[in-house]
């Protein structure tokens, strides 16, 4: 009797598998890439000074906390763009924020001098009732 060997499954398939599987490790291999610059970059502007002051100052206003509720938090993915230039910078962002009353959203813009920044606008705008809450606090320039 005679022994008849089959091919195994990629021995019956590479001419279609090997194509295939190599275009799905090239997309698999760019979404992962562009899901680690999104990232990144989201953990760059997220442990920036402007980011982290609007965040506290929105946390710690009383009439924020009225609004939203006392426990303050982030609620998706901010908006806009920061940039660095030595010592000067501009930050133009928007950050949504929840609490157990309601969604927000603040809103920062600011300038860096002299390795200073200087709030034009920081305010937090409660989405139902299209409040706007002034953070800016004089005090607190520089931070």
């Amino acid at each position: 009797m005679e022994d008849v060997r089959k091919k195994n499954w990629f021995g019956r398939n590479w001419l279609w598998a090997l194509p295939v599987g190599g275009c799905f490790t090239v997309i698999l291999l760019f979404v992962f890439g562009l899901g680690a610059v999104f990232f990144g970059v989201s953990k760059i502007i997220e442990t920036s000074t402007p980011y982290e002051y609007a965040l506290h100052a929105a946390q710690s206003n009383s009439a924020v906390q009225n609004s939203l509720g006392k426990d303050i938090d982030t609620d998706g993915v901010f908006e806009g763009n920061l940039t660095f230039n030595n010592d000067s910078g501009e930050a133009n962002f928007r950050i949504p924020i929840k609490g157990e009353k309601g969604k927000g959203t603040i809103v920062v813009i600011a300038e860096r001098e002299n390795d200073e920044w200087v709030y034009e606008k920081l305010y937090v705008l409660i989405k139902k009732t299209q409040e706007e809450i002034n953070l800016k606090d004089k005090n607190m320039e520089g931070y």
